[in-house]
């Protein structure tokens, strides 16, 4: 039996590191902070007044399509850098609070910890006030 007790108590830890917690994982929603980041939200309205100003025009359909192709690219690498902006402050929030996994809201019914609220205010994001029924 003495032989046996550093085997049966490699096992024995073993089986205790395969049964501690799981790594916690974050969710971050991602509609919330673009509702309420003012930032995007002004990219937002400059592109539909820009796309509005477009259609608009009287120049002929092959220099509005053009123009139309140059502002979806312009606002293409607005958007990818906002977006490396929220995955970076997640990255963050994520080291902070010692999460092995963030992802996003969106498809994820439940589970996870909510770490929305420390994206935001690492984006410097105040939270809108929603409307209070019968106001």
């Amino acid at each position: 039996m003495k032989r046996h007790r550093p085997i049966l108590l490699l096992c024995l830890a073993a089986i205790a590191a395969g049964c501690a917690p799981h790594s916690p994982i974050g969710l971050v929603d991602v509609q919330r902070i673009v509702v309420n980041w003012p930032e995007y939200q002004g990219y937002q309205n400059q592109m539909l007044r820009d796309e509005r100003s477009i259609s608009s025009r009287r120049e002929s359909t092959a220099r509005k399509a053009r123009e139309a192709v140059d502002l979806q690219r312009k606002y293409s690498q607005i958007t990818d850098r906002l977006s490396a902006e929220i995955r970076s402050a997640a990255g963050q929030v994520a080291a902070q609070r010692q999460l092995k996994l963030v992802l996003t809201r969106e498809g994820i019914g439940y589970g996870g910890v909510d770490i929305t609220r420390d994206v935001e205010k690492a984006l410097n994001i105040t939270e809108k006030s929603s409307p209070t029924p019968g106001t």
